[in-house]
Parts: structure tokens; C-alpha cells; sequence
């Protein structure tokens, strides 16, 4: 059933994944807008919470763009274009059902990589481009960041890959039909998660736009410019949920429901798990994190891996 629900022109499932990354990304502000009000005990509002999103991207498109002093214009406008299209890259390898992903590469889990992979790069930019010293630091933190959180994501993404012997999202759902990842790795989907919130930096590891830099890399942005770098931020939080989706929850396997619908609430799930970070989780130093993802993190995905190179024989 799955099957027929999705189109078979490459138009129409571009169409679709665009759909359902933009409705990630508004359910993901609906969730930190709902938590928030919740947790300063506010009261909410049904019509105000539902069209929050829309007023604050018409604010956004309505105010100036902020300028600084000799920046590298062409870079600052690029940065955010860039960490939409790895997104882009990234979702597309997602099969949302069987036969379903716009970019059903046999090798998933290396384009997924090294989108991730690059997202430290427009980060950077995004910082280096300002010309301003708190934009700056952000993207130095997101380098020191990122080259902690990518080795364990790695180690992850390949212990899920063993039982399928494939590198393929496709294969990874099929494999997981008699048997979950999340069961059968405990370790790989936290350790996904921790990496998930480093390679999305928000939550305990929202490092490089925390508050003691004034917002760091989106110190100095405003207007239309601050809702691309929104955007595309949200559209990296979505894509990475639905690959964890795919690789650890079994993607669009699931009763009743056809796939594509598995796909969605599997991934919202995730979702909703990154985004309660944000108020649940206090933000950690960045030298601690280091340490932590060398001295722990890392061995712990080498045991993931071990573990289930032993399950598998």
C-alpha cells in the first residue's frame, strides 16, 4: 500500500520530500514553542501556537538586514544556501517507504556522512563571513564541535549497516523487519542522538549560537537573512530525525498504517526527543564535550560495533 501512495516521477517525489521537510520543520517550532510556554507554566492558545511560525517569518522578511564592517558578502548570502542543500542531499537519501527516496543510492549512509560531514564547513562560513569576533568564535567552536561528534556518528551509522550488508537506508529498514535496531544495538540510537544534537547544534551542544557569544555565527543577522539560516537548520534537525528513523526505528515498517505514514510519525518521535533538549538539558563547555566524545563516546561506538559484529556471528 505503501508503495502506491508514492509518485513515481522524480518531480513529484522531490515534491514530496520538500513537503515533508517543511512540515518537519514546522511541527519541530510548534514542539519548542509548546514546550516552552509549558515550561514557564504560560498559557496556550490553539490559533496563536498553530499560526506562531507564519508571523514570525513575515517579522523576520519585513526587518532589515544587519550590516558589519567589510564583510565577505558573497559568503555570508552562500552559508546558509549551502547548509540547505546538504539537508537537501541528506533527506534525499531517507526512503520515506518501499522504493521511496528520492536519492535510493546504494551507498546512503556515505552520501548521508559526507553531507554531515560539510555541515561544519557552512557553519564556519556562516561565522568567518561577518567579520565579527562572537560570529567568529562560533564557527571555531563548531570545528572543535564537529570533529568530536563525527567519528561516533560514523562508528554508529556502520554497526547498523552490518546486519543489513548494505550501505543502502533501504536495506537497513528491510533488515530491521524481524527486529529493531534500537533492540538490537541499545547503544547506537543515544549515541546517534548525542551526535544528532552536535551535528544540529542546539540543545546541550549549542555551542557555536549560544548565549555567552550574543548568539554567536547569527550574532549579526536579521531579516530575511536570519530566516534562511532558520530554515536551514531546521531542515538539517529534520533529515537528520529521519535518517535516525530509518536506520534505528525501522523506518516505514509497521502495522495497519502505510509506510510513508510509519516514516512521518517515526520521525516526529525523534523530533520531539531533539527539540525537548533545548529546555530539558542544560548546555554544556564545549572542553568538556571534547573529552567526553574522545575518552567515552567514541570507545562506545567501537563497542557498538564489536557488540554487534558478535551478534551477527
Amino acid at each position: 500500500m505503501s508503495g502506491v501512495l508514492w509518485p513515481h516521477s522524480i518531480w513529484l517525489q522531490a515534491a514530496a520530500l520538500a513537503g515533508f521537510v517543511l512540515g518537519g520543520i514546522y511541527a519541530a517550532d510548534l514542539m519548542e514553542r509548546l514546550l516552552g510556554r509549558y515550561v514557564a507554566g504560560a498559557g496556550v492558545r490553539a490559533g496563536a501556537l498553530l499560526a506562531g511560525p507564519f508571523r514570525e517569518a513575515a517579522l523576520l522578511l519585513s526587518q532589515q538586514r544587519s550590516r558589519t564592517e567589510r564583510p565577505d558578502a558573497p559568503a555570508w548570502a552562500l552559508a546558509p544556501m549551502l547548509l540547505a542543500g546538504l539537508a537537501a542531499v541528506a533527506a534525499g537519501t531517507v526512503p520515506l517507504g518501499p522504493s521511496a527516496a528520492v536519492a535510493g543510492v546504494d551507498s546512503g549512509i556515505v552520501l548521508f556522512g559526507a553531507a554531515m560531514a560539510l555541515v561544519m564547513v557552512c557553519v564556519f562560513l556562516h561565522g568567518w563571513s561577518a567579520n565579527s569576533f562572537a560570529p567568529l568564535v562560533g564557527g571555531y567552536r563548531f570545528v572543535a564541535q564537529a570533529l568530536s561528534f563525527e567519528m561516533p556518528l560514523a562508528l554508529v551509522l556502520i554497526a547498523a549497516a552490518l546486519p543489513a550488508e548494505s550501505l543502502s537506508f533501504g536495506e537497513i529498514v528491510r533488515s530491521q523487519a524481524g527486529l529493531w535496531n534500537v533492540v538490537r544495538q541499545p547503544l547506537g540510537l543515544p549515541l546517534y542522538l548525542v551526535a544528532a544534537l552536535g551535528v544540529t547544534f542546539q540543545g546541550p551542544l549549542a555551542t557555536p549560537d549560544a548565549a555567552d557569544l550574543a548568539g554567536g555565527t547569527r550574532a549579526e543577522v536579521s531579516g530575511a537573512a536570519l530566516l534562511a539560516w532558520r530554515l536551514a537548520r531546521g531542515a538539517v534537525l529534520v533529515a537528520v530525525a529521519a535518517v535516525g528513523a530509518a536506520t534505528f526505528l525501522g523506518g516505514w515498517s509497521g502495522p495497519w498504517l502505510p509506510g510513508p505514514a510509519w516514516t512521518v510519525l517515526k520521525t516526529l518521535a525523534l523530533l520531539a526527543v531533539l527539540v525537548a533538549s533545548r529546555h530539558l538539558v542544560a548546555r554544556v563547555r564545549l572542553e568538556r564535550f571534547v573529552v567526553v566524545a574522545w575518552a567515552v563516546l567514541i570507545p562506545l561506538a567501537l563497542l557498538d560495533v564489536f557488540l554487534t559484529g558478535v551478534f551477527l556471528l
